[in-house]
């Protein structure tokens, strides 16, 4: 019998997460909770023992920052219960005294750029002007003076220099593509095109110090994305290194030239091209260290110690600590230490092929125990959760996933698919997914559940789906456009109506519109809203027949409660039931650990109740969160009481 590993362990506050070293090398800093929310931890480097909190943070903590080039400070953004409106904070890592930089309400401030030659400023972008539009402004992080840069004439972002100076704007074309533009004189003058086709492969990452070379990943006359080497002053192009399967992933940058010194491609599994010789001996020792995906994380200026970690499929991620002259590597944590107590599922991944020909690269895991001959197929078919990915622009990767463990424990196969459209493996595989929302991405996923069956991980009848976001536009899809295909499905965050979606977007992606117009559809044609309606799960609620759970935050910008309302009270005017379940203090995804805690519960005891998988009783798990069952708490064994005894409590 296999031991359930607690919600907690899996679901919890990591015990440390997101470790950088400062410039100096003198601190370690990382995010650890403080009283139940994850919080900015400092310690000396030579002695990581002495860690203490320096923010007391009690919402839903902190999950962005960065060091300061004075080494005396950590610069950190933040929301208030998932609104996205993020503020800039300065905090002394020595006093532990926290400055507001950007005391602004309803503004959402982004970081554009820092120097180590301007160590007590930055360059952030506000939108104080208008909410569309982030100006950009260089701040001062020990007053919080900012001065203005540049102000934006309709652009979606900017590239910097080391000096502070706007090289390029990047601006969005009607047609889907995009201009990049320098400036010329008193305005903008185009210096690249990137047709439609490219928009999501092609892009601007960053100048070296002198400011004479301009780094881009670029598709454009190939279908992966390469990694460049642009003159500025030539216009001259040099490929520096790409991979024919995978587009650019990651790259590394040396910590004073800021020239790019390796790139990693992922297809399958991440691959490193070093592209410096200095630092091909580093690279080389570095895998000998953990079997796993490796990430530089940090680097002091003087790059003699690094902050690497290793992703591990079966295990917590890994930190440490790297010598370069003593060529050592110095184990410093895991990100979750109880998980060290348990056996937990390996990750497979396979190259499913779908119906036209396209290639699937996706990953599946099963439980421990379940095949005994090792050859990746389990010994009898199990249920099976088919986990969607968001984005849909974005992928799923090989490695440590919460979620997979968490359900493979439970006694179920977990299978994760690269759709059409996801990002990572070329333009002609992305722009495959343009208008194609509930139609050839959606057979993708039923091409990867036949697969999975006629493989032997599952059998038709005991396939769920879930998934956030986008996962969970593909979960009410499944339900609505193919009523048959699954058991159930867990919807979290995910949109019902494609035209209320695109009529509610953030008043900061109104740069960005064009782009879900052009491969969404577009809601402002006559011909544009049909295809949006034809694509919307709304339009279908009358077919739902199987359980449905769905999950929303409150305060989510993007896809805003209106949309989980939509088809909830579409099923209720049909008779349909549905369970739906909402958090009044976050957003797009749920942050705080105690809301993640209580949603699992929820749904472990769903997808036990119709997949008959092993399930941990919800015991308190709601007791810390904010979780509100607006319908359906009855349809789930143990949520009724469970949230009787809550409200009991309250």
């Amino acid at each position: 019998m296999t031991t359930l590993i607690p919600r907690s362990v899996i679901f919890g506050n990591p015990d440390r997460i997101t470790v950088q070293i400062s410039p100096d090398g003198k601190w370690l800093s990382y995010l650890a909770p403080h009283e139940g929310v994850l919080n900015l931890w400092v310690t000396p480097t030579i002695n990581p023992s002495l860690a203490k909190p320096i923010t007391h943070d009690k919402g839903r903590g902190i999950r962005q920052y960065q060091w300061a080039f004075t080494n005396q400070h950590i610069i950190y953004f933040q929301d208030t219960d998932g609104d996205e409106n993020y503020r800039a904070f300065s905090v002394d890592v020595e006093s532990r005294a926290v400055m507001p930089l950007t005391p602004l309400d309803n503004v959402r401030v982004i970081p554009i750029h820092a120097c180590a030659d301007f160590p007590t400023e930055i360059l952030i972008g506000i939108n104080d002007r208008m909410p569309q539009l982030h100006d950009v402004y260089r701040l001062d992080i020990l007053t919080g003076e900012r001065t203005l840069v540049q102000e934006n004439p309709g652009f979606a972002g900017f590239v910097a220099d080391d000096h502070y100076n706007i090289r390029l704007g990047v601006q969005q074309r009607p047609d889907g593509g995009m201009n990049i533009l320098r400036p010329a004189g008193d305005g903008w003058e185009l210096f690249l095109d990137v047709p439609n086709e490219d928009m999501l492969t092609t892009n601007p990452i960053s100048f070296d110090h002198v400011g004479e070379t301009l780094y881009l990943a670029d598709s454009r006359g190939r279908n992966t994305s390469a990694l460049m080497h642009l003159n500025m002053a030539t216009g001259e192009s040099v490929l520096l290194t790409e991979d024919p399967r995978a587009d650019l992933t990651d790259v590394l940058r040396h910590p004073v030239t800021h020239q790019v010194q390796a790139a990693a491609f992922t297809y399958e599994r991440k691959q490193w091209h070093v592209l410096d010789t200095d630092l091909q001996a580093d690279f080389d020792y570095l895998k000998t260290v953990a079997d796993g995906e490796l990430s530089i994380n940090s680097r002091t200026l003087h790059d003699q110690q690094w902050i690497v970690d290793f992703e591990l499929d079966n295990g917590p991620v890994r930190y440490y600590r790297y010598d370069r002259a003593a060529r050592q590597a110095t184990f410093l944590f895991a990100h979750r230490d109880e998980l060290e107590r348990y056996q937990l599922a390996k990750m497979h991944p396979v190259v499913i092929p779908a119906r036209d020909g396209q290639s699937l690269v996706s990953y599946y895991s099963l439980p421990v125990g379940t095949d005994t001959r090792e050859t990746g197929i389990p010994d009898h078919p199990l249920p099976m959760v088919l986990f969607v990915h968001g984005g849909p622009w974005g992928r799923d990767f090989w490695g440590y996933n919460g979620i997979h463990q968490w359900l493979a424990n439970r006694g179920y196969a977990v299978l994760s698919v690269n759709f059409r459209a996801s990002t990572g493996f070329g333009k002609a595989f992305t722009n495959a997914g343009d208008k194609q929302w509930g139609r050839a991405m959606h057979d993708d996923l039923l091409d990867a559940v036949a697969w999975a069956v006629e493989a032997g991980l599952t059998t038709r009848d005991q396939v769920a789906i879930m998934g956030g976001s986008y996962g969970g536009y593909a979960t009410l899809a499944g339900l609505t456009m193919t009523p048959d295909a699954f058991a159930c499905g867990v919807d979290i965050v995910g949109p019902s109506n494609l035209i209320t979606l695109l009529e509610s977007v953030p008043p900061y992606w109104e740069p960005m519109i064009a782009l879900f117009r052009q491969r969404v559809g577009d809601n402002t044609t006559d011909e544009g809203r049909a295809l949006l309606k034809e694509r919307s799960p709304l339009t279908y609620v009358e077919s739902i027949r199987r359980p449905l759970l769905v999950g929303q935050g409150k305060n989510d910008p993007r896809v805003k409660q209106a949309e989980s309302d939509q088809i909830v009270n579409a099923m209720h005017a049909n008779n349909i039931p549905v369970t739906y379940v909402l958090y009044p203090d976050e957003g797009h995804g749920f942050a705080r650990p105690e809301n993640n805690l209580s949603f699992f519960a929820v749904t472990e005891s769903f997808l036990a109740a119709h997949l008959e998988g092993s399930y941990q009783p919800i015991g308190d798990d709601f007791a810390k969160s904010s979780i509100t069952i607006l319908a359906g708490a009855e349809q789930i064994p143990g949520v009724a009481d469970a949230w009787a005894a809550l409200q009991r409590n309250a």
